[in-house]
């Protein structure tokens, strides 16, 4: 938290507001988080007791809707959601922002999530496709926003978002100038195996078509972790017809979504392929 806190001070563009929601933490991030607000007039903490357990997808929503809601009455023209692991360059927000600056129909950016391998960067999620935004970096135009909000408080956040922006004409891509470093590994709480499960349920949720989900899992065998990410991932996936959770984007944002999928699996223009 403190390495982040210290990026965004850096910053050559800073917020105009800051909200830091501390969801509970009991290792002294509080303590950095009172320091930090007393240095930066810009930056202010909202504090949430701990709820005692994880909750996947519709935790982080939650806390992300109680920093929201400390902006009530404010005008504002991009919105950011933000992890609390991330370092990245001083001019990462001036070249984000410089995007959605010529390119108007760009609702939803953000930069490339890396990571350190051996000590060099390496992109955290190669495989993701060209209109997904990582949900640790989010930036909204406002006027993308009030066409997506509310985020469905549940795992497949992060695309159900991106879903509804590109149905209503807006693009959603990721920015390959700006990176970021992430310094705790994706599902490092909660182990390997339990972090695809739980994406291969949010695809689920999200509502992909089972024929393009078995395509993506076939394709996942030939990355590392081999086996074990593709395996996980679909059986994340079939869990969801065993345990029935509510596939909660509207029908039309599902049809939609299927709707590209099968034209990717087709070879068609749809938002799975660059360019189109």
């Amino acid at each position: 938290m403190a390495g982040t806190i210290e990026s965004m001070a850096a910053q050559t563009l800073l917020p105009w507001r800051w909200v830091i929601v501390d969801d509970g933490s009991t290792d002294g991030t509080s303590d950095i988080l009172e320091a930090s607000s007393r240095r930066h007039e810009w930056l202010a903490i909202v504090r949430r007791p701990d709820r005692g357990f994880r909750q996947a997808g519709g935790g982080v929503v939650e806390a992300f809707y109680d920093g929201y809601a400390a902006l009530r009455g404010v005008a504002w023209d991009f919105l950011v959601k933000l992890d609390g692991d991330l370092t990245f360059e001083p001019d990462y927000f001036e070249k984000c922002l410089a995007h959605f600056a010529h390119e108007p129909d760009l609702g939803i950016g953000g930069g490339t999530v890396c990571v350190l391998e051996d000590g060099r960067l390496q992109v955290d999620s190669p495989g993701d496709p060209p209109f997904h935004v990582r949900g640790a970096c989010k930036i909204y135009r406002a006027a993308c926003w009030r066409q997506v909000h509310p985020l469905v408080p549940a795992p497949g956040w992060d695309t159900i978002d991106e879903v509804r922006a590109n149905m209503r004409g807006w693009r959603t891509r990721t920015f390959g100038d700006a990176c970021l470093v992430q310094h705790r590994a994706t599902g490092a709480a909660s182990g390997q195996w339990a972090n695809w499960f739980k994406n291969g349920l949010a695809n689920y949720v999200a509502g992909y078509h089972p024929a393009f989900m078995f395509a993506k899992c076939l394709k996942r065998l030939f990355r590392k972790p081999q086996v074990v990410a593709a395996s996980a991932l679909w059986a994340g996936f079939c869990s969801g017809y065993v345990r029935k959770p509510p596939q909660i984007a509207e029908a039309s944002t599902v049809r939609y979504l299927r709707q590209q999928q099968v034209r990717c699996l087709t070879g068609q223009p749809s938002i799975y392929r660059s360019g189109a």
